[in-house]
């Protein structure tokens, strides 16, 4: 598919299209190993060879980065009030267009996917496309078999019912640390369904998205891009899930 020039090279992060159109006409692009100096030029990114300053350009039409959230952060493209994940960022990973696919609370940390395809956020945090989420929650409370029935059932909440989810014990103690695992996003969902059964969450983590766990090796705060074979891992489902199971 034909696109402009400019438009190619400002959404691979080499400025504004102000800033590219100028680095076009000073004749430091080619395409196909010819000088192209008109900013509109036509190319199909995918299939000619763009070099800037006689370095090729490795097009990706998306990127997808796996983030540990730390918390304090907001998962938000921008505010002009606090930091937000994309502030954290190294400046050779930022680009236009760029937005956390579903939010983690400011409190919550861990598995965090950024990316700039709409489609992919889309499907992912559908209900429809039984995509689970997997957190560990620290709680001030033990967990009882009825906790356990109650998240299996879907809960009931004011405003609306729980998909069916699972819930287990990790640790125990009067500070249990807890695993939930749900197919929904809804606002502050996993405090509120602890807070239905009389527990506060003291801490929350999520570990694991579909079948894509948090990489261990990624420090809070860190982030990396995710291989192919990793985003597929987001919609593929495992045979315990509800949603194989035909409940949600």
């Amino acid at each position: 598919m034909a696109e402009r020039l400019d438009k190619v090279l400002s959404s691979q992060n080499f400025g504004s299209r102000k800033e590219v159109g100028s680095l076009i006409r000073k004749g430091v692009v080619t395409v196909n190993g010819e000088l192209v100096k008109q900013p509109d030029y036509k190319v199909n990114p995918e299939a000619d060879t763009i070099s800037v300053h006689g370095k090729p350009l490795f097009f990706e039409r998306f990127v997808y980065y796996m983030m540990n959230k730390p918390g304090g952060v907001l998962s938000a493209a921008r505010d002009s009030q606090a930091e937000t994940v994309l502030d954290l960022l190294p400046p050779e990973l930022a680009r236009r267009g760029l937005f956390p696919a579903g939010r983690l609370d400011k409190d919550t940390e861990g598995l965090l996917i950024i990316t700039d395809d709409g489609d992919f956020s889309h499907r992912m945090l559908a209900p429809k496309s039984g995509v689970e989420k997997v957190y560990h929650a620290v709680l001030d409370a033990p967990i009882e078999a009825a906790d356990m029935e109650a998240f299996a059932q879907g809960l009931e909440m004011k405003d609306w019912t729980c998909l069916p989810a699972r819930l287990r014990v990790l640790e125990e103690g009067e500070n249990p640390l807890v695993e939930a695992t749900v197919c929904e996003g809804k606002f502050h969902q996993v405090k509120r369904m602890f807070a239905a059964r009389g527990k506060t969450v003291l801490f929350l983590k999520r570990v694991k998205i579909g079948n894509l766990e948090l990489d261990p090796s990624l420090k809070t705060g860190e982030v990396r891009k995710l291989s192919f074979q990793e985003r597929q891992a987001v919609f593929s489902r495992t045979p315990d899930s509800p949603a194989e199971q035909g409940e949600g």
